[in-house]
């Protein structure tokens, strides 16, 4: 759980960073007052786009095959064994 938090945390940050470090290296400072607000939307677009990208094909992957039958968590001897699908 914590590591789909932070892949999807990742995927949010990265367009202002990106934006940000486009700033430093054209203007030499990435200060709020170089921050224009259609620069900020589109970053905010891509930031959100790129959000529901990961969760689509993150989400995608863990998918079970068709007739596949989910065996909840368990402990086997003292062992937590998570849920899996069979």
């Amino acid at each position: 759980m914590a590591r789909s938090l932070l892949i999807e945390l990742a995927l949010f940050l990265t367009p202002f960073l990106l934006y940000g470090a486009l700033l430093i290296a054209t203007k030499g400072s990435a200060v709020p007052a170089n921050w224009s607000p259609r620069a900020l939307a589109i970053t905010a677009a891509a930031a959100v786009a790129l959000v529901a990208l990961g969760l689509f094909f993150f989400e995608h992957g863990r998918v079970a095959p068709p007739g596949a039958h989910y065996v909840p968590a368990q402990t086997k001897d003292g062992v937590f064994v998570p849920g899996h699908f069979e």
